[in-house]
């Protein structure tokens, strides 16, 4: 009997001893689960950021192409929130407010995102119609340089630069440059013979006036500034339009308005392969978006009356891209 219950005894504490270990071994397995579990917690919340720095990113981008630019500022705004001093989000920052005609805030962000980023050719580009929109051909020429230096196959839009800022001579000499190594286009051969062909012209202080004064004036001093006050104040005057905007052709071949108006007047009088032609040779001479989406408007209203269907849809998706 005392040997029964002694056994028992022993069995009972065996027993707890076993529940004791198995205890103990189900809170260190659980601790180690717990573990494990942690760390895709963090890598989650991370993912979670990040989805939502991509989905307010890609919300800016949606909504500037629709014209909401400053939705996708705001937009912008919350990623910013997320993720500071982001070269992307500054890159867009900048582009949206260039679209607001804000050009102030447009370059403080592009000059952010090329101090981290300062050779990257896509902002340099978009430094340079910043510029542009202001008209300030000088500065706009300097980033064109060294988008050059970089990429030497960006020197035509250098050339048509150096044209609006009417340093003709270093126009020439860059065109003959180009010349020597691969040639010129068919629009940069004719704007050099145009520019060669100049003579040196006293140009009278210019005053807006009305029509009757301003083609007085211009057939005395052969001023663009003149012809193109003309062309805004002949609106409803066909044969004028038509005559003043050929004549600026031969004048300023550079100047894409006077390309762009006869190609319009030619779609209007019908005379669909003559608009073609005009507008396909002036559009090398564009450097405005908005000029631009124009030009294509107008070519994809010659090719829609010429029945070309697929170029018509082309440039009028090339139009609205521009647009937006």
């Amino acid at each position: 009997m005392y040997f029964r219950i002694k056994n028992k005894k022993k069995r009972e504490k065996r027993s707890f001893n076993y529940f004791k270990l198995a205890l103990f071994s189900f809170i260190l397995f659980s601790i180690n689960i717990f573990a494990q579990d942690s760390i895709p917690v963090k890598e989650d919340l991370i993912e979670e950021t990040e989805l939502k720095f991509q989905e307010f990113f890609f919300k800016a981008l949606s909504e500037k192409a629709i014209g909401n630019y400053q939705k996708a500022i705001e937009n912008l705004e919350s990623c910013n929130q997320i993720s500071t001093n982001d070269v992307s989000v500054f890159f867009e920052f900048s582009k949206n407010y260039l679209l607001l005609n804000n050009t102030l805030l447009a370059k403080e962000y592009i000059e952010r995102s090329l101090a981290k980023d300062i050779n990257n050719l896509w902002m340099l580009a978009h430094f340079v119609k910043i510029h542009q929109k202001e008209s300030n051909y000088k500065e706009a020429i300097k980033i064109q340089q060294k988008i050059v230096d970089i990429n030497p196959e960006e020197r035509d839009l250098l050339v048509k630069l150096l044209v609006y800022d009417k340093q003709y001579k270093k126009a020439i000499s860059l065109m003959n440059t180009l010349e020597k190594e691969n040639g010129l286009s068919s629009n940069l051969k004719r704007l050099k013979f145009n520019l060669e062909k100049r003579k040196g012209v006293s140009i009278k202080k210019e005053n807006p006036s009305d029509l009757s004064s301003l083609i007085n004036q211009f057939k005395t001093v052969k001023s663009y500034k003149i012809l193109e006050q003309i062309l805004n104040q002949s609106s409803n005057n066909t044969v004028d339009l038509l005559t003043f905007s050929e004549e600026g052709i031969a004048l300023f071949p550079a100047q894409p308005y006077v390309y762009l108006v006869k190609g319009k007047i030619l779609n209007d009088q019908k005379k669909y392969k003559n608009a073609l032609a005009t507008l396909q040779n002036g559009i090398d001479f564009v450097i405005d978006d908005e000029m631009e989406a124009d030009f294509y408007t107008e070519i994809a209203k010659a090719f829609k009356a010429l029945g070309n269907n697929k170029e018509e849809k082309k440039y009028t998706q090339k139009a609205k891209n521009l647009k937006n």
